[in-house]
């Protein structure tokens, strides 16, 4: 028996940060019913590229879920949903604050009728505060926490974050994480809650030694000063001789004197503490001379702490995590199969591996005790 199955969870949030949390209660068995727009659904459906009848961004985070279509402006539409609310364990949303409770919608709303329900509200900034209800997208969650000048490239600007990290480590994280509190505590109390899930502010807990430095020994870390934002030699990212890059973090001792003796180093350069830029210029040239597959070779099986960069498809096929079954989940299409996202759920508690499809849109209003969407 997998954790969540029992629990149902309608889910009317979009894009990115609310159907990867529900995508993870999925997994651990909860049944997810999407609550979409009629004619157009989440704007995840419209993005390129296609696999199938909708984008691959929108299948794979709405693998194994279902879908509802209904109009929540129009007269009536809180009626149409009332069995589901009254029955639904979790509500997951991610509008503006205030735009449920103008649909009928808001958590004192459902309390009423469901006092048991826990209701998760995903926003960028909080329901409270000077910016409530302002528009924003990870990038803009980033800057204005001071993550994004964190990381900056040769000529001081910050470089664009690979991963949305405001979205996942701010929004879908947290949210689960918090929705099981709430159901655990609801396991002894009987009761229900009100989650209020700001992406700006859990990026602050990201930066924990950031804020430590800062405030402790009034080091706040800047581009190239820190020692995890390019101030030391010991957490570098060096350039090889046919251009890929090794990732090099020996940050203790033991570590660093292994790669010291492995780069051949001069022992005159080795206390780091002395003349950091000095060690960080004589370590990227030992690095530069020679090729990738040269210090893979080196640094394979010692104790240095140091990699050299994949690609992501390299990365896919490499027979390490191949041998965790990361890949075994599937997503299927018309177009045919790929791997599913590889969920940060234990095996013990997800179905075995196997293959699902992500909803069409409305393929569930039979719920609603009608077919009209």
């Amino acid at each position: 028996m997998r954790p969540l199955e029992g629990i149902m969870v309608l889910d009317f949030s979009t894009l990115l940060p609310g159907p990867l949390a529900t995508l993870l209660l999925a997994e651990a068995g909860a049944e997810i019913i999407k609550i979409e727009r009629p004619g157009s659904g989440d704007e995840m459906r419209r993005y390129t590229p296609k696999f199938g009848g909708d984008s691959v961004n929108f299948a794979l985070l709405n693998r194994g879920k279902r879908s509802i279509a209904i109009d929540l402006k129009a007269p009536g539409a809180v009626g149409r949903l009332d069995a589901l609310l009254r029955r639904a364990d979790v509500v997951v949303e991610q509008f503006r604050p205030g735009v449920m409770e103008r649909l009928g919608l808001g958590y004192a709303q459902l309390k009423a009728i469901n006092p048991r329900l826990v209701y998760c509200a995903i926003t960028g900034y909080g329901s409270s505060g000077p910016r409530a209800q302002d528009a924003g997208h990870d990038l803009n969650y980033l800057a204005e926490t001071g993550m994004l000048l964190l990381s900056a490239g040769a000529d001081g600007t910050p470089v664009l974050p690979p991963a949305l990290i405001a979205d996942i480590g701010g929004g879908a994280y947290p949210a689960v994480i918090n929705i099981l509190l709430a159901l655990q505590r609801r396991a002894a109390t009987g009761e229900g809650c009100r989650l209020d899930v700001s992406m700006s502010d859990n990026l602050f807990a990201l930066m924990y030694w950031a804020m430590g430095d800062g405030q402790v020994a009034g080091a706040w870390p800047r581009p190239g000063g820190g020692l995890f934002t390019g101030g030391s030699p010991r957490y570098q990212i060096y350039r090889t001789a046919d251009d890929r890059f090794v990732a090099a973090a020996p940050l203790e001792d033991r570590f660093w004197a292994n790669f010291c003796a492995e780069i051949g180093l001069a022992p005159s350069l080795r206390d780091d503490a002395r003349a950091p830029s000095a060690t960080r210029d004589a370590v990227a040239s030992l690095i530069r001379a020679a090729p990738a597959a040269e210090w893979q070779r080196r640094f394979a099986g010692k104790d240095v702490c140091c990699a050299v960069a994949a690609t992501l498809e390299e990365a896919m096929r490499d027979p390490h995590f191949a041998a965790h079954g990361l890949f075994d989940w599937s997503l299927s299409s018309a177009m045919g199969r790929i791997a599913a996202i590889p969920v940060p759920v234990a095996p013990e508690f997800r179905a075995t591996p196997g293959d699902a499809q992500a909803p069409a849109l409305g393929e569930a209003n039979a719920l609603l005790g009608d077919e009209t969407t």
